[in-house]
């Protein structure tokens, strides 16, 4: 076991010193930020440092300087930032025109970050998104606790809307899955959140049969969620003594997973010959996956057999009646 772990960190170590020895002259722009966003060079001010795993400090006063380390949580990935919903917006759109000054004062590390009901609530535009609904749902939710906000779960530089347009829903379910494992498979952010003890994952659903499968094919929220129908993503969190726990839930012909994984394709989709035919394409679960027509013939062949069985009967007994 040494050896591999050995291994593994000294690929790290290399990694990471290649990444620290890149002057900041030879960063490429991918020409693809450029057709999303016109402050691109202006979001640089704020990516020379921001956009890297080190930045440099100056004492301008006393002719020093020093490579320091950005620390993690404020590194905002350049690709995922042009790539999110947000990737047409200057820094300065949401964040103070203050920050252009090097190095930052104190009371610039308290601003107050807007939220998305600053922005997108009680807003026409965004009306078919139900954001005061979202509100709601998330005041009654156990995420409702001080310190926690909507960008505890959606990174404001990063986040998609991801299940709206998915084209592959299992890396959708991994994407929106990962907003849930960012604090409860991370115990230095949970404790930032709560004083509760740690959670291991794996060991608070080992009742789960097949857990790799579970999490591979379904999202957090499908059980510890309460089914809302007019809002795209249900954001009332339940308790876990109030999570799904009963397999016919979503393996009966009635599942919840059209109410809430599968509520984003089209109505018409799920139409056809098979009673949830939107899942054939995706997985398959059992008790969901019925097909009408075979159902009948089944019933139909059933009914046969049992109809030549006593068919069969009636003419041994008659012929034995005879005898």
């Amino acid at each position: 076991m040494k050896k591999p772990t050995k291994l593994f960190s000294i690929l790290l170590l290399a990694i990471a010193s290649t990444l620290i020895a890149q002057p900041d002259d030879t960063l490429k722009l991918k020409p693809s930020y450029f057709e999303v966003n016109d402050y691109v060079e202006d979001n640089e001010g704020c990516f020379k440092c921001h956009g890297e795993i080190k930045y440099l400090l100056e004492d301008v006063e006393n002719d020093r300087s020093a490579t320091k380390r950005m620390a993690p949580c404020k590194i905002v990935d350049r690709d995922k930032y042009y790539t999110s919903v947000h990737k047409s917006f200057s820094c300065t759109d949401c964040h103070s025109y203050d920050f252009m000054t090097f190095p930052h004062t104190m009371d610039l590390r308290f601003e107050e970050n807007f939220l998305c009901m600053d922005c997108h609530g009680y807003d026409e535009t965004y009306a078919q998104y139900h954001f005061e609904e979202i509100e709601k749902e998330f005041s009654e939710s156990i995420h409702n606790i001080a310190d926690f906000t909507c960008w505890s779960c959606h990174d404001p530089h990063s986040y998609k809307a991801f299940m709206r347009n998915a084209d592959d829903l299992e890396e959708a379910i991994l994407f929106d899955n990962n907003m849930c494992l960012r604090c409860h498979a991370d115990y230095d952010r949970f404790a930032q959140k709560t004083e509760r003890e740690e959670i291991v994952v794996v060991e608070s659903h080992d009742w789960l049969p097949n857990q790799t499968a579970h999490f591979a094919k379904v999202r957090c929220i499908e059980c510890h969620t309460e089914i809302n129908d007019s809002i795209l993503i249900a954001h009332k969190i339940l308790p876990k003594t109030e999570a799904v726990q009963r397999c016919t839930e979503c393996h009966s012909k009635d599942t919840r997973l059209l109410h809430t994984l599968y509520k984003f394709q089209s109505l018409e989709e799920r139409k056809g010959g098979f009673v949830n035919s939107i899942m054939i394409n995706n997985s398959y679960v059992i008790g969901a996956n019925q097909n009408v027509w075979l159902n009948r013939l089944s019933l139909l062949v059933f009914g046969l057999t049992l109809l030549v069985i006593v068919f069969h009967t009636y003419l041994r007994i008659r012929k034995q009646k005879k005898s």
